[in-house]
């Protein structure tokens, strides 16, 4: 795939590959890391989800590839000597399941007027939600360069394959700067995120909050540990398989009863426990010797991802304990910024979370489609916009 080059600049082109491994793990994480390394073999992706590691640990245990309807079309931006340059990691859907940005009224409709919604383009971190570069430049003084140049590769992919659409997901704004001015259409979502204000425990969080709220998670905290339940931190070396094969158990009993088909597979815990364990939190729940619940995290330069909960046994607010207050005992024990703690949940407001708005950003290539998408998209803007506005007046923080 060919891509023309700016007037002055030498040619660029497109290649696509259908495995991370094609491109060489330092190469790519040096791209997708946004702060300047101390050296190149130093480069580590901020954004754990964006690493070699976690991307090919997906491929190599089966959890995305062509079966699994997530078909790795990665678009790799390389300059005249063949270097890469810049990637957008990118699959070929045969569904729209793992992305956490709905769109099957889309393809309903479309499918129901005589089109053909799949396959499409995803330009995202599969069953993901968590917000990070789309566009991996690196730190270069050409970086909006080689964001327009995957735009407009992804736009071309499109049109030479004859597929509906390309979708980037949970893109940040740099990203989606450039997609606006490529004419994709804009959609915003709202997420909930726990903010580090410099808080030297959890009492000193607490104590910004009103007094009701302040007593509500007191209490809430002692319940959930009431039964003899106590706490572990896993990470590093202490994520042993024993550690994995209890959660796993845990992630399909939450998979199977929330959802009915789990995404991730047990080969793929045991791989990201080989390849990033330092970037994984394992927070488990014991009781009388065994583990009972279990949550997963992942560690950013400034910010804790909560990703996959389960149990197996049903304790009054042991899920809120785990996942969420937890996750800010940890990030703040640890100096991280921000605690995401995964799509929606609107009860994460009373446990300190506030409103964030996430945006996505979609190249609909049916006219009709797009008018159609397009008016719908401005409707729902304004009614995330207006529940957000709202949201942010019911958080539990002192007022004034």
């Amino acid at each position: 795939m060919s891509q023309s080059s700016e007037a002055g600049q030498s040619a660029l082109s497109i290649r696509v590959v259908d495995q991370v491994a094609a491109v060489d793990a330092g190469v790519w994480d040096a791209l997708a890391s946004t702060v300047p390394p101390k050296s190149e073999a130093s480069a580590s992706p901020a954004n754990p989800f964006l690493s070699h590691a976690f991307l090919k640990s997906l491929e190599d245990s089966g959890c995305v590839g062509k079966r699994a309807g997530w078909l790795p079309q990665h678009l790799v931006l390389e300059d005249a000597g063949g270097t890469p340059i810049a990637i957008a990691p990118a699959y070929l859907k045969s569904h729209s399941q793992g992305e956490y940005v709905f769109d099957y009224g889309w393809a309903d409709a479309f499918e129901r007027a005589g089109g053909q919604y799949y396959p499409k383009l995803q330009m995202s971190v599969p069953f993901t939600p968590v917000t990070g570069p789309r566009f991996l430049v690196g730190h270069g003084e050409d970086a909006d360069r080689r964001r327009r140049a995957l735009a407009s590769g992804a736009r071309a992919y499109v049109a030479q394959t004859g597929i509906s659409s390309a979708h980037a997901t949970f893109l940040r704004p740099e990203d989606l700067h450039v997609v606006e001015e490529a004419d994709w259409l804009h959609r915003i979502d709202q997420q909930f995120h726990f903010y580090n204000r410099g808080y030297d425990s959890y009492d000193g969080f607490l104590e910004t909050l009103s007094s009701r709220k302040r007593k509500n998670l007191r209490k809430e905290r002692r319940d959930a540990l009431a039964n003899d339940i106590t706490v572990e931190w896993l990470t590093g070396s202490d994520l042993t398989e024993s550690a994995w094969d209890a959660f796993f158990t845990f992630y399909m009993d939450t998979g199977e009863r929330k959802w009915g088909r789990p995404y991730l597979n047990r080969r793929f815990f045991s791989l990201i426990s080989e390849r990033m364990a330092d970037r994984i939190l394992l927070v488990m729940a014991k009781r009388e010797g065994r583990y009972i619940a279990g949550a997963l995290n992942f560690l950013g330069a400034n910010a804790i991802y909560g990703r996959n909960w389960g149990c197996i046994e049903d304790h009054p607010f042991l899920h809120f304990e785990i996942c969420y207050h937890q996750a800010i005992d940890y990030a703040i024990a640890h100096g991280l910024g921000v605690v995401e703690a995964g799509a929606q949940g609107q009860h994460k407001l009373a446990r300190g979370y506030e409103p964030v708005t996430t945006h996505s950003a979609h190249f609909i290539a049916h006219p009709g489609l797009r008018a159609a998408i397009e008016d719908y998209l401005e409707a729902e803007r304004d009614e995330v916009e207006r529940v957000g506005e709202v949201l942010g007046e019911h958080t539990p923080f002192k007022r004034g």
